[in-house]
């Protein structure tokens, strides 16, 4: 099936490139030629791509400025960046801010078609779990999962407040499964088979909010063509749960106090107040108390709202829990993916425990999720989570990679093997930051030529075009290494780029 592929490059040389590639993989190219112009082209059209190839170096905007950009707005779509050989650090932070994955200049054209086949797979399987996936994660208490003293006290905490009706204030991290726990808690509740209404406050425009919660009758200001009820109005009986409540602007925390004290709401437009039955559970990721303190939230409003805090810890203090979280995860997506996942190895959880997870559970789903869908082996390891491993400050990719090969992973799969029956050693360290690899896509030894090429240009890098030092750490002479420089394209004589020394 065919699918669009958005390529972002300032140089025309390489748009044809990629687009020829791209075309040649059976996928139609759009083109922007600098970060805002790709912008542009995703605020007009009907259909978004399915992923994107951007490079990282151009004018207006930049490669990393667009995928900040992105990322801010909440878009989903997978971004493959290109960078250049002798800027292995810039990718690294590009998968920080959330590239899917990272091509290097000049692009193989299996290389990318692998990037662009795995950025469609994790797409598509992402759509699937969108319109399969049930409404609750859990669907009591009971299901949170938890090796953590600190959870299992919110847990407790979660099944004294679902006996009540008072309002609950659940303070926490983005991520850290606010709205999971507000479910469960409702799903303990006399309130159980009643209606559940989320509103996310701080993903409505300020002009909005008004009308949102309580409603509005017809003609109650421009655009209002017809009468719509609130959302305090449609959970009425139930349970209405407000994420980011921080977010709400002053005047509308003003109808809120009068909806939570009186039981009653306003319509926008209307001459009358409607009187609802609701258990309110209020969410935050700020310190409201400080929102107080700074004049943005309501005293009264906040005491109100605080009558039953309970505060969600972040994953970073619960690291007990993530190997129930990670097989949680496998079991979730790993019958739907092109390869059935069953396990996790014991390095790649390592790792896992290794990272501070600032995006929490939510981080870590996802995490595993991309995993899942790209492993061939069936058992998650450290080279299916790349952006992670980019991550992870102060780690020795080879001694990593390498440590631990006699216990590969828990369930004690056994090595590939090749037809004739020999261990296929696995491919290490492809694509990680800062690494030479020695096969290719298809687990191939690389000539050699390319091999030398890469060592090259790193060390001409790693060691800032010093020339005596390059050819005393390659243990070859200086004439050695400008005649091979200059059979690879590169001028010995630009003193940008190497320095006489």
């Amino acid at each position: 099936m065919s699918e669009a592929v958005l390529i972002v490059d300032d140089d025309p040389v390489q748009r044809r490139l990629l687009q020829a590639a791209v075309e040649k993989l059976g996928h139609t190219p759009l083109f922007a030629e600098n970060g805002q112009e790709a912008l542009d082209v995703l605020e007009r059209a009907e259909k978004p791509p399915s992923t994107i190839v951007l490079d990282l170096m151009m004018p207006q905007m930049s490669g990393l400025e667009m995928l900040d950009r992105l990322r801010g707005d909440g878009t989903e779509i997978p971004v493959i960046v290109q960078t250049a050989r002798g800027s292995i650090d810039t990718a690294v932070e590009a998968m920080r801010a959330g590239a899917f994955d990272f091509i290097v200049k000049p692009v193989a054209p299996a290389r990318l078609g692998a990037a662009i086949s795995n950025a469609l797979k994790v797409s598509a399987m992402e759509t699937r779990q969108r319109q399969g996936k049930s409404a609750a994660e859990a669907s009591s208490l009971n299901q949170l999962i938890t090796n953590s003293p600190s959870m299992a006290r919110v847990i407790s905490l979660g099944q004294k407040a679902a006996a009540s009706d008072i309002p609950i204030l659940i303070e926490g991290e983005s991520g850290v499964g606010k709205e999971i726990l507000a479910r469960a808690i409702q799903s303990e509740s006399r309130r159980r088979r009643k209606p559940f209404v989320t509103v996310n406050c701080g993903a409505i425009p300020d002009t909005l909010v008004e009308s949102i919660l309580f409603g509005h009758e017809k003609g109650a200001f421009t655009g209002a063509t017809e009468k719509r009820e609130g959302k305090f109005t449609e959970a009425d009986t139930g349970t209405l749960f407000l994420d980011e409540i921080g977010d709400l602007p002053l005047d509308v925390q003003v109808k809120l106090l009068r909806a939570v004290q009186q039981g009653e709401v306003d319509t926008v437009g209307g001459r009358g107040t409607r009187k609802v039955d609701i258990r309110l559970i209020s969410a935050t990721n700020q310190n409201l108390i400080e929102r107080v303190k700074e004049g943005r939230f309501r005293e009264d409003l906040f005491y109100r709202l605080n009558v039953f805090p309970i505060m969600v810890p972040p994953l970073r203090d619960r690291k007990d829990d993530i190997p129930l979280l990670v097989q949680t995860f496998i079991a979730r997506f790993g019958n739907n993916a092109p390869r059935r996942v069953t396990g996790i190895s014991r390095r790649a959880l390592e790792l896992l425990d290794r990272y501070d997870w600032p995006g929490n559970i939510r981080q870590l789903e996802n995490a595993v999720f991309r995993a899942v869908v790209l492993c061939e082996t069936g058992v998650l390891d450290v080279t299916d989570f790349p952006q992670i491993f980019a991550q992870v400050e102060g780690l020795d990719p080879y001694e990593f990679l390498n440590s631990g090969s006699e216990d590969k992973n828990r369930a004690g799969a056994a090595e590939p093997a090749t037809e004739d029956g020999l261990k296929q050693t696995p491919s290490i360290a492809r694509d990680l930051p800062g690494q030479i690899t020695i096969v290719d896509e298809n687990d191939n030894l690389r000539p050699l030529e390319e091999i030398e090429g890469e060592i090259i240009r790193f060390a001409l890098e790693h060691y800032s075009g010093q020339m005596s030092e390059i050819a005393r750490r390659l243990g070859i002479g200086r004439s050695t290494v400008y005649r091979k420089l200059k059979d690879m394209g590169i001028d010995p004589t630009d003193r940008t780029r190497a320095k006489d020394d």
